[in-house]
């Protein structure tokens, strides 16, 4: 008989059960653990709620408000813009010649009203109207008033040197002179003497300092060449060069205006002076016929 199979007892099957038992559980996934959930405080975080209706009644009240400002905003500029092109054509329609002259003959018949009123109460009419200007004042209006006669009669031509002396006061009247630079270079050239031993700067007892030229070499003389050395900056040759131009340029516009008084404009159509002459003659007599057949013949259209 083949040996009886061996009971087996609790003590060896638990172990197996055990391995099994652990072995599955490490396969199946891990469950989930639901943790408490806890109330939020509002007070703790703000929470995202929704816009309530007061809010938006606000919102579009709001705009409506903005949007009535920028209506009576824009009917203002609308106004405004109008109430400007009213008076700018108005301006252009008035002519502003004829409103200096009315201007001036009512300062006129102003003048001459207080005048008489001044000579009827028997009163100096001079001296009653002296009294609104100062002293000061006067004297500038008299010595303008003596300018203004002095240039009206200094007006024609007298000799090449008066010539000379009006177009040299004229220039520099427009000049106008870069003081900044020229302290600045002028406290340059005093440094470079300083240092250089000719020049010596002294203080007096009030505390001025004075540049005091040792020997005769810092102020320019009649032998000085120091000038030859200075080399102008670009912006001075630049205005040289435009004064220059200006002065050619109003030189050919009077030399076109006397040309043009002359007849001399046009093409040149005489062969010397006798036939110069005679074609002026011509011109003078019979342009205001001859002119629209000569236009023809320039433009091609005559037939």
């Amino acid at each position: 008989m083949p040996p009886a199979k061996k009971r087996k007892t609790r003590a060896t099957v638990e172990p197996a059960e055990e391995v099994e038992a652990i072995s599955i559980k490490d396969l199946e996934p891990p469950t989930p653990v639901e943790e408490p959930s806890a109330t939020l405080n509002p007070d703790d975080e703000p929470s995202k709620t929704t816009p309530t209706v007061p809010d938006t009644a606000a919102k579009a009240k709001e705009r409506q408000e903005r949007f009535k400002a920028l209506q009576a905003r824009a009917k203002a500029s609308a106004q405004k813009n109008l109430k400007e092109a009213t008076l700018e054509s108005q301006r252009l329609a008035t002519d502003p010649n004829l409103l200096t002259s009315l201007n001036r003959k009512s300062a006129v018949a102003s003048h001459n009203l207080l005048k008489a009123d001044a000579e009827a109460a028997g009163e100096d009419f001079e001296r009653k109207r002296a009294w609104d200007w100062t002293i000061e004042e006067s004297e500038r209006w008299d010595k303008r008033l003596k300018k203004k006669d002095s240039h009206r009669d200094d007006q024609a031509f007298q000799d090449y040197r008066q010539d000379s002396r009006k177009v040299y006061k004229r220039q520099i009247r427009d000049l106008k002179p870069d003081m900044e630079f020229y302290e600045k270079e002028k406290m340059a050239a005093v440094e470079k003497a300083a240092a250089s031993g000719g020049l010596e700067i002294v203080e007096t007892d009030d505390g001025e300092l004075v540049a005091v030229d040792k020997n005769g070499t810092f102020y320019s003389t009649a032998d000085s060449t120091g000038f030859v050395e200075h080399k102008p900056e670009k912006a001075a040759v630049d205005r040289l060069i435009k004064d220059l131009q200006q002065a050619e340029d109003a030189r050919l516009k009077k030399r076109r205006e006397r040309m043009g008084q002359n007849g001399e404009d046009g093409d040149v159509t005489y062969i010397n002076e006798k036939n110069k002459q005679f074609n002026q003659k011509l011109s003078r007599f019979y342009n205001k016929y001859t002119s629209e057949i000569r236009d023809s013949f320039e433009r091609g259209t005559m037939i």
